[in-house]
């Protein structure tokens, strides 16, 4: 549609928009909600309908008394397939238009990391498709989470540790050639964000930050609705605080100091410093609470460093709220401690909720921006001086 004329296509942008945020919706209703002439309406549903991406679903009653046709986004017409690229796992998902998901999967991730995480998610893709009976050409946009950050010179992932291989490999080139298209990859935890404000504990929230914290930490930042990514990718990179541990040793300059002091890691070794028995995981920790002193000691440690944190990033940034993820973050012990700390520091109280989605935060992201990019391409123009805006709720979702 990008050969139309601006103010033709500024009109399709427009009816488009109010079809998937409102469909099924009439002609008459459209020009009332956009203030376009019936004429115009009916022209652009006409090109739309053409196109195959608006399709007529039913009637209404009318004012005249005659029935009025209703319509709504074709969600058949195109697909998009998001991503949650893990260092245990690979989350995979294909959504229609209007963003409902329509199959995906989970495997596990092949700890040679490099190629064979790369061939691994091209077999999903294939196998994904030829589930859901969907033509390879009606896949038309692909979105990957990874952790980390992309050099977008050379196609690789850095400071991605728990994926071997990646930062000496074209990422973007190797599954360009198995995809069949250019993959955008945008880093896991900032798909998280968008995830969250799309179907999560963020809805309607403009100014939102999304901490996930697990094996290691991470931060996604949406200030006014958009992603704060920063000069080189690496805006949210929280786990480099000088936070938790001394930020001045190798291992810090590597791993980070906050991701040293409330990671996996960091809570197993304060738990150990506390005197507490041989402990495996945090969650072995965790389920010895109130009893054990020692566990007790090392939560409220992480707690009292996860709060100091959120601090420094609700004074420099003064979000609507601060979502906490990960396997870690959720926990509702660890919740409850960093809400009392917070609450003792600012004279203004700092919004803590635990996430929504869980462990398909980062998947649901993807779709989202996934689905943004595809609605753009297809209603609108890359000249124009806005943008289409977030994908609406799904369909299915809002007719619940």
């Amino acid at each position: 549609m990008s050969d139309r004329p601006i103010l033709r296509q500024l009109s399709v942008r427009n009816v488009a928009a109010m079809i998937l945020r409102e469909g099924p919706i009439s002609r008459v209703q459209l020009a009332r909600a956009t203030g376009l002439s019936k004429q115009t309406i009916s022209e652009v549903v006409r090109v739309l309908e053409d196109s195959g991406l608006v399709a007529a679903v039913g009637q209404v009653g009318s004012a005249t008394g005659r029935p009025a046709i209703t319509y709504r986004i074709e969600p058949a017409a195109a697909y998009v397939m998001g991503v949650d690229l893990g260092g245990t796992k690979i989350r995979a998902g294909l959504a229609d238009l209007t963003g409902a998901v329509v199959t995906e999967d989970v495997i596990d991730t092949n700890p040679r990391g490099g190629q064979a995480v790369v061939q691994q998610i091209g077999a999903l893709h294939q196998e994904l498709l030829r589930r859901a009976g969907i033509p390879p050409n009606r896949l038309r946009m692909v979105v990957i989470g990874s952790p980390g950050v992309l050099d977008r010179s050379t196609g690789a992932i850095e400071l991605a540790p728990n994926l071997p291989g990646f930062d000496r490999l074209d990422v973007v080139g190797s599954l360009t050639r198995l995809l069949g298209q250019a993959p955008l990859i945008e880093n896991d935890v900032n798909l998280g964000a968008i995830g969250e404000q799309w179907q999560g504990r963020g809805i309607g929230c403009r100014d939102l930050v999304f901490i996930a914290l697990g094996t290691g930490i991470g931060m996604g930042i949406l200030i006014d609705g958009r992603l704060v990514r920063g000069a080189r990718g690496g805006a949210g990179e929280i786990a480099y605080l000088p936070l938790g541990a001394d930020p001045f040793t190798r291992e810090s300059r590597e791993v980070g100091a906050l991701e040293r002091g409330i990671g996996t890691h960091g809570i197993i070794q304060a738990y150990r410093a506390a005197g507490g028995e041989v402990a495996t995981t945090v969650r072995a920790i965790f389920d010895r609470l109130p009893e054990d002193l020692a566990a007790m000691a090392a939560i409220d440690a992480t707690a009292r460093v996860l709060a100091l944190a959120i601090l420094s990033v609700a004074t420099l940034l003064d979000p609507e709220q601060v979502v906490l993820g990960g396997s870690i973050g959720i926990r509702p012990e660890l919740l409850e401690r960093v809400r009392r700390l917070t609450a003792d520091c600012l004279p203004r109280q700092v919004l803590v909720e635990p996430a929504a989605l869980g462990d398909r935060a980062t998947l649901m992201g993807a779709i989202a921006m996934a689905l943004h990019q595809l609605h753009n391409e297809l209603f609108s123009l890359p000249d124009l001086p806005a943008e289409f805006g977030p994908p609406p709720q799904p369909y299915a979702d809002a007719a619940a």
